[in-house]
Parts: C-alpha cells; structure tokens; sequence
C-alpha cells in the first residue's frame, strides 16, 4: 500500500465524499442482502404454509425495498465517481505543474510517449480503483461477512460444510494477485514504449517520408505493437488459467451445499425456504470472492499506474531555489564565469572544462566551434538550465544561484536552433513571453526579425492560426517569428542559438541588419557555425572539446593562424567558389 499512501493526499482530503459512498454502499448492500430472507418467507410462510394473505405486504415491501435501493446506489455510485474524479483532477494538475519545473537533465531521457502515457492512462487507470475498487472490496468485506452471520442463524453445521472449499479459493486468489501484479506493470511499460514509437513518428513524419523509410518505421512500429500485444497475451493468459479455477471452486461449494442441505430438508433439519435463501447467501460469498479477481485486477493496475506516477513526482529537481532568492531586480546583464566545470552525468566527459570569462553589460560576444564543443552549454549554466559540476556563473556581481528563477529567466531572451511554435495564433506565439505586450510592441519585435512582411501576406495577418509546432510555415519563417518572440520580451540578456541557421543568407543579412539596433545595450551571446554572424562580436571564443582554445576579436582572430581562421578561410573560400559559379552561368 506504499503507493496509495505516497499518493494519499490528492484523494483523502476529499474522503466525505467516500465515506458518504461507504455509507450508502452499506444500505444498499444490506437492502440486497434482504432479498433472500424475503424468498424464505415467501417459501415457508405464503407457499408452504398458505398465509396467501401475506402476499400483498411482501409484494409492496419488496417493491419499497427496490425503489430505496434504486435511490442509494446513485447517491453511492455519484459519490464515489466524485471521489475518483476529483483525485484525478488533482493528480494530474500536480503531475503537469512537476512537469514544468523539472529540470532540463530529467528530460534528456524522458521519452515524450512515456510522459504522455502517464498522464493519461496511469491517471485514468489509478481512478477507476479510487472510484470503483475500493467500495468493491469494502462490498466484498460486507456481502461475506453479513451473508455468514445469516447461513450461520440457519445452520451451522450446513454453512461449515458449505465452505469447506473456501480456503482452496482464497489460496488461488492469493497466487493469481501475485502473478496478475507483475504482469500488468510491463503492459503498462509496454504501452508507454508504444506511445512513444507513435508520437516519434507523427513528429517526425516528414524526415520518415523524405528518406522513404516508412516500410522501416512499419516495422520498428511492428516490435513495439507485438511487444504490447504479447504483454497483454501473458496477462490474459493468468486470467484465462486462474479465473476457471475459481470458479470451479466456487462450484464445488454449491455441490456440497445442495448435497447436504438436501439431506437436511428431507430430514426435516431445514426448511425448503432456508435452503433457497441458503442457496443465495452462498452465492453472495462465492461470487465476491471470484470477483475478488476483478478487485485485485483493479487494484493492480491501480499499483502499477500508481507506481509510475510516484516517479514522476519524486523525481529530484536539481535546480534548487536559494533559501532567501533576490526578486523583481532588473538585471543589467554583466556575466562573468570563474573557473566553470559542467558535467551532465557524473560518469560522462566535461562538457565545459575550467571555463573562465567576462563580460561586460551590453556588450556582444560570438561562440564559435564544432558541434558538441560546449557552446549551448555556456548558455545554458546562464538561464540555469542545469547547475554547474564546479565553479560558478555570476550575473552582476552575484551567483546565478541566489536569483529567483523567474526573475532571472524572464530577463533572458532564448531563440533556439529548433524553434519551436504553439498551436495558436502568430499574435499570440509572439507575446508568449510577454502575455502584457501591446499590439505595437508585438509588430515592433516582428518587425526587428524581419517577419512582420510575411506575416501581413497570409490571410489573418497575425491572428493567423497555426497548425501544431508551427505547421504551414517554412523553417526561416518559424525561426524568424522565435526570434521576435525573444525581442519581444525585452530581454537584458540575449542569446541566439545559432538563430539563423535555418534562414538563406539574405534574410540572415536582413535579420543581422535589423538586430544590430535590437543588441544595444543588452548583453548579446550568438552561438553560430556561420563566422558572418559573429564578426562584429565584441569577444568572440573559440570552443573546442569543453574549452576555449581562442578569444578575440574578428579582426585578430582571422591572423592568428588558429582553429578560427582556419573557419573563416573554409567558409570564404566557399563563398569564393559560390560567386565564381554565379558569373559563370
């Protein structure tokens, strides 16, 4: 019960409305538990002994009986729907606010379809048993127990014999939970890697058709359906080898019932009206106890979900707010980095070495090297997307660490290499950072990127509505309106993550020309392969393997006979070759 009480206070702290389900659940379970006193006597009393004159009281009393019993299973059923409902309401708003704050590190191996599959069908499958196999088990609890003290008023000796096969069932039971556990935690594990293969795909439709691998990706899609297939085959397989069993054993004890309690009536120790209402109680013990099956079915599932959502929620956030954080300052955007180690695993390679560096507010710096050299990672320890392993990163004089994340993250301009667009309008993906900027300001920043042109030839202008990750525009269209998303937010540090990657080199031209005014006075980081976008950097560092192997300036650099230069002859002369071409044709 680890996970139940792990998860205890999104449902408990609405129990009234399970305690108000319990409460009718007994009514109506003792109502049901009627019917076969009610059968007796109308055996014994109206049929055997013919007091026909009964015959209208039982009639009207049962059918009070059914009218109140109608009225407490909905309020039964309506509260403990409410119970689950309600948990999964506070569960999964919790599970999605997690989500939010945990750290880069956590989603550099968290699968998509995974994360998905947890909040959907993990909380859904924890739900049901909140709404459902808990007053299960508790009718379990209260048709066997109340049923018993009946049989027993009847006849002792005929409810022993009776049950005689009961300790055989629940030592079935007992060894079908243990199997059934196991077995629907990997189909829960399987459908996450399932739901992840589709998601992977439908996002990356376009690379799958572009390199005609849709037979391949069928068949990758083949291993994850026949896994999830087999999974459920081994589930199915328990039920189909253990739920027969039960049954037979339950049988058995209706054999045994009829054998005896046949000999008592014919011996005059039971009336034929006991027998029958015997006969029912009987069925009101085997039966919850073959249900018993469909308990912990749910509770499995419930255990399983359970589990997986726990991890969610435990799942350590690295990035750690200071004790007494500095708020609502305006940063001016000096950076420094003294003697800077990052490691994203502790096992792993340094992706930034011994890193040392300053720059001064308003000022623009160029990162420069191969891919996987540690640019984005100098950036990255600045918003605090990760801590660093040793050394530290200061903004103004201070530790990144004694800032309020969102007072530093919201002065920090991000344009990423991906872009990435919400399904909304082009108004809206704009002021995303700044939900307060006006209309002006919105044109304003597109503007600045060189966007506004474009954005005024579609149809809506800029309450055009885009499809999902920015569908229906181009890759430089996309980068642009990110790139006015960041202006947009006035930021006093800004970083351009190789930002014009995706754009021809006219419009790099353009969006260079129009973000010369945008970088005044705010302190500049471009991470860029294209030396074009970087030369005009007041520091440009050269990184390669986790350090900095050159720093400088443009017009010192392209003479030093270093990795840099070497970069700007490579690039230069492909522009070279690119002219020569043009004025050939």
């Amino acid at each position: 019960m680890d996970t139940f009480k792990k998860l205890k206070e999104f449902y408990w702290t609405h129990k009234r409305y399970f305690f108000i389900s319990i409460v009718f659940l007994i009514i109506t379970t003792s109502i049901t538990l009627i019917y076969p006193i009610v059968l007796q006597k109308t055996i014994d009393e109206v049929i055997i002994a013919g007091s026909y004159n009964l015959i209208p009281y039982l009639v009207i009393f049962y059918f009070l009986l059914m009218v109140i019993k109608g009225v407490t299973t909905y309020i039964q059923q309506y509260n403990g729907d409410m119970f689950g409902i309600i948990a999964m309401y506070k569960l999964r708003k919790r599970l999605y606010e997690k989500l939010q704050y945990l750290p880069f590190r956590y989603y550099d191996n968290a699968k998509t379809g995974d994360i998905m599959s947890r909040l959907t069908a993990d909380v859904q499958g924890f739900r049901h048993f909140l709404s459902f196999g808990f007053t299960e088990a508790i009718r379990f609890v209260l048709f066997v127990g109340i049923s018993m003290i009946v049989m027993f008023s009847y006849s002792v000796k005929l409810t022993i014999v009776t049950l005689l096969a009961l300790p055989f069932l629940i030592v079935v039971v007992k060894k079908f939970d243990k199997l059934v556990h196991p077995a629907f935690r990997e189909v829960r594990r399987s459908f996450g890697r399932l739901n992840t293969k589709v998601q992977e795909n439908v996002s990356g439709i376009k690379t799958v058709k572009s390199l005609s691998k849709e037979e391949f990706e069928i068949n990758r899609f083949h291993d994850f359906n026949l896994d999830f297939r087999d999974k459920n085959i081994f589930n199915s397989n328990i039920w189909a080898k253990y739920f027969p069993l039960m049954e037979f054993i339950g049988n058995v004890c209706i054999v045994l019932l009829l054998s005896y309690g046949g000999y008592l009536v014919i011996n005059n120790e039971l009336n034929p009206g006991e027998l029958v209402a015997f006969y029912s109680l009987t069925g009101y013990i085997i039966m919850p106890i073959m249900n018993l099956g469909f308990i912990i079915n749910m509770f499995s599932q419930a255990k399983a979900s359970g589990e997986r959502l726990v991890e969610i929620l435990e799942e350590p956030n690295e990035i750690k707010e200071h004790n007494n954080p500095i708020k609502d300052v305006e940063i001016q955007g000096e950076v420094t980095f003294n003697n800077v180690t990052l490691k994203y695993r502790g096992d792993d390679k340094a992706a930034l070495e011994n890193i040392s560096f300053h720059v001064p507010k308003g000022s623009v710096v160029g990162l420069i090297g191969a891919t996987g050299s540690g640019k984005t990672s100098v950036t990255q320890l600045i918003t605090r997307f990760y801590d660093v392993t040793e050394g530290e990163v200061i903004i103004d004089g201070r530790n990144v660490k004694e800032y309020d994340l969102y007072t530093l993250r919201s002065q920090i301009g991000f344009v990423l290499q991906e872009p990435f667009l919400f399904s909304s309008t082009i108004k809206a993906n704009i002021a995303y950072g700044n939900p307060d900027a006006s209309m002006e300001e919105i044109i304003d920043a597109a503007k600045r990127a060189d966007a506004h042109d474009f954005i005024m030839e579609l149809p809506d202008g800029y309450d055009t509505l885009l499809g999902e990750r920015g569908m229906g525009l181009s890759g430089g269209q996309r980068q642009r309106i990110s790139i006015a998303r960041a202006i947009c937010m006035n930021p006093k540090i800004l970083i351009l993550d190789d930002a014009t990657s995706a754009v021809d080199m006219e419009t790099e031209f353009s969006i260079q020309k129009a973000m010369q005014e945008v970088m005044k006075d705010r302190t500049t980081f471009i991470i860029a392969h294209r030396i074009s976008s970087i030369k005009h950097a007041d520091q440009i560092f050269v990184f390669d393997e986790g350090e900095i192997v050159e720093r400088g300036i443009h017009e010192e650099l392209i003479h030093n006979g270093g990795p840099y230069e070497r970069i700007y002859n490579i690039q230069y002369k492909d522009q070279i070759k690119i002219l020569q071409q043009a004025v050939n044709k």
